[in-house]
């Protein structure tokens, strides 16, 4: 069985130290099969982000069952879950590199499924942070590091492209996720959307963690976390950016649909300023996927964090109008 080693970018010099891939078992990047593994990551990242970014609609219920909670403190839950995804991830990514990537998005699946169910049975804003926010983050981070590794893995060519393709299926879950659950919550109330939401990510995960294959076999380290990047003055200018980007990036979703029903009064609008918020983001994460192949990535970066910081500070706080809400969601 031939084996040859897989060409390391220096700006990958971090991740990998030796990375192999098997030619005679493994089919060819840019294949059909890749772009299988990347409809994988779009449907897994569907249910799972698409719960993070509808949770504007589940913080409006939360404001009328909790009255004497501050909403500062009921956001925690959504700001728990998608920021333990990401802090959690970075455990995730060693059991990715340890073991077989496809038993970590299972397991991730049923935990994820699991919080969401008993995070329905809970009856306090404390536990509901501890369950569905940190609870559902850490087990969540176990699906969202492979989905979105996973594209870049198997596709060369159109490696943005896919990767924003993948992502993007966050957002599509969000824009039908979002009506559903309001019209879950209005009919059902927000304990069965939990459950429902729960049998959801755990049928998503046991249905489609057999896509998340390794494509690329990288060596056991024997540092967990290897600090060593952190001597890289770019990688550490990138992180610390992207550090206050990501701070930024869910308060549009988390504050705009309860906004336009407290502040501009328009009733019935929360689920839909959820799901033009997700509209707009399937459309730029694609387009952005496609103009990283050609301007690069780093510039891609920069154009979308100014674009969205105007739509905010230029479209969205000077004014208090649904149209000019709608504009910059």
């Amino acid at each position: 069985m031939s084996e040859r080693s897989l060409t390391i970018n220096e700006s990958d010099k971090y991740v990998f130290e030796k990375a192999v891939i098997t030619e005679d078992n493994v089919p060819a990047q840019d294949s059909l099969h890749a772009w299988i593994v990347v409809f994988g990551s779009f449907l897994l990242l569907m249910v799972t982000v698409g719960t993070t970014n509808s949770f504007g609609v589940y913080l409006q219920e939360y404001q009328t069952e909790f009255p004497s909670t501050p909403k500062s403190t009921l956001t925690w839950i959504g700001s728990l879950q998608f920021g333990g995804m990401c802090f959690f991830g970075v455990l995730a990514g060693v059991l990715v590199e340890r073991f077989d990537s496809r038993l970590v998005v299972f397991g991730g699946s049923i935990g994820a499924g699991a919080a969401l169910l008993i995070s329905s049975a809970c009856t306090s804003p404390v536990a509901l942070i501890i369950t569905q926010g940190v609870l559902f983050g850490a087990f969540g981070s176990c699906i969202l590091i492979p989905s979105i590794s996973m594209p870049s893995q198997w596709m060369e060519k159109y490696r943005a492209l896919a990767t924003g393709i993948a992502v993007a299926g966050g957002s599509i879950g969000g824009l039908w996720m979002s009506f559903a659950t309001r019209a879950m919550n209005m009919q059902l109330g927000y304990h069965w959307s939990l459950r429902i939401n729960g049998f959801m990510v755990i049928v998503a995960g046991c249905a489609f963690s057999p896509l998340m294959r390794k494509r690329v076999v990288v060596p056991k380290r024997d540092k967990i976390i290897d600090f060593g990047a952190l001597t890289n003055a770019k990688f550490v200018l990138l992180f610390v950016s992207s550090l206050f980007a990501a701070g930024g990036y869910y308060a549009p979703y988390y504050y705009m649909p309860p906004y336009v029903e407290t502040v501009l009064q328009r009733d019935g609008w929360s689920a839909s300023i959820s799901s033009i918020l997700n509209a707009g983001s399937i459309v730029g994460r694609v387009v952005i996927g496609l103009l990283a192949d050609y301007l690069g990535p780093l510039n891609s970066l920069l154009l979308s964090s100014v674009l969205s910081t105007i739509a905010v500070l230029v479209l969205w706080l000077p004014f208090k109008s649904l149209g000019t809400l709608v504009a910059s969601a």
